[in-house]
């Protein structure tokens, strides 16, 4: 199948419920007003391997996967949320491009989002932004976008959430 991507900024669709946050930052205590920016840092959740495969094909055209993040308001802070995330190949070029879509699961609500992404095999993933599509809750008329970018074992996450 594919290489393992780490969060690529959280996106998703998997639907999930809502989070019971113990600390929740300040971020997440209102709803998103006019202009909203947080940033949180996310984690890949561990998943079983590809069956032992030490060789991965070549992907092609329709070729997707799923992956799963827990998301923390800083680096080794307090858990305030998770995501889920599908990609699927739509372009086997120069460049190789996923198109993934993701949802945010944070306390009062869910973010959706989508983006094109480049297949990159490297360790460190490529920045990019994630459009917000929209919303539930607190988030229900959200639009903006995520800037995403690789952290060491984390990938940052800065949302422009604007309603």
């Amino acid at each position: 199948m594919l290489p393992h991507l780490r969060t690529l900024g959280a996106l998703g669709v998997c639907l999930a419920a809502s989070v019971a946050l113990s600390a929740p930052s300040s971020a997440f205590a209102a709803p998103a007003q006019d202009d909203d920016t947080f940033t949180l840092y996310a984690k890949e959740v561990a998943s079983e391997d590809n069956g032992g495969q030490s060789e991965q094909p070549a992907p092609d055209i329709g070729d997707s996967f799923a992956f799963a993040d827990d998301l923390y308001d800083s680096k080794g802070g307090g858990k305030v949320g998770r995501d889920g995330v599908t990609c699927t190949v739509v372009r086997v070029a120069d460049p190789d491009d996923l198109l993934c879509v993701g949802t945010f699961v944070l306390e009062g609500g869910h973010i959706a989002g989508q983006a094109i992404v480049p297949l990159d095999e490297s360790e460190q993933q490529p920045t990019f932004d994630i459009a917000i599509t929209g919303g539930t809750g607190d988030y229900d008329e959200a639009r903006g976008y995520i800037h995403s970018t690789d952290d060491g074992d984390f990938q940052k996450l800065e949302f422009h959430v604007n309603s």
